[in-house]
């Protein structure tokens, strides 16, 4: 008879390997099925997980959506700032930023359908707005950050408050997602490039000298 020996304990999966590994596959199942049909017993399985794994990073299937639409929000804009990180031109910068945004509206239709999903729950679902309202507040004040280091960078100033500036171009990214699933042809990358760039050029003002 072999001898059996004991084994050890089963090594537990890192926090943050969980949750990166429930996020991947959380983007391509609220992708393919869209947030209503999403079933987090299916996206908990597909990671190797239980359902309790969910439960435990994200809250519940609205915390994980939040950290869905988060997380490619956040890739955006840190694709956004490489694009102009080493550019002192201000019509420079904001052509790329505008190029790099519209790439993400025309190319990311599915992100686009999935903001306007949540956002109609959220309009009727207090849990869902819970994890809405502060993740757009924090989109909101990144890129107002982001505005403000532009203008620093560029030697310009912005006409308005970062803030105010954040909002407006937040209203416009999210209107122009919209548009463009109603109306690809119309309102097409070159369409809403043209449309961010004159926005963000609107924005800034020469700094003046003394």
């Amino acid at each position: 008879m072999s001898e059996s020996h004991p084994r050890g304990p089963v090594p537990r999966t890192p926090r943050e390997e969980v949750r990166r590994r429930l996020l991947t596959v959380a983007m391509r199942v609220f992708a393919e099925r869209g947030y209503a049909e999403s079933r987090l017993e299916d996206i908990a399985h597909a990671a190797g997980f239980t359902k309790g794994a969910v439960y435990s990073n994200f809250g519940s299937k609205q915390g994980l959506f939040g950290a869905v639409l988060a997380e490619r929000a956040s890739t955006e804009l840190t694709t956004v700032m490489a694009e102009v990180r080493d550019t002192e031109d201000l019509a420079t910068a904001a052509g790329r930023a505008a190029q790099v945004v519209a790439r993400r509206i025309v190319d990311d239709t599915e992100r686009g359908r999935l903001g306007l999903e949540f956002a109609a729950l959220a309009a009727r679902d207090e849990q869902a707005r819970t994890v809405l309202t502060p993740l757009r507040r924090e989109q909101r004040a990144a890129a107002a950050r982001s505005l403000a280091d532009a203008a620093e960078h560029t030697g310009t100033r912005l006409a308005i408050s970062p803030d105010l500036a954040a909002l407006i171009l937040h209203c416009l990214t999210n209107g122009l997602s919209m548009e463009h699933l109603a109306d690809a042809e119309a309102v097409n990358a070159d369409a809403v490039e043209k449309a961010i760039s004159a926005v963000i050029a609107a924005l800034f003002a020469p700094t003046q000298n003394n």
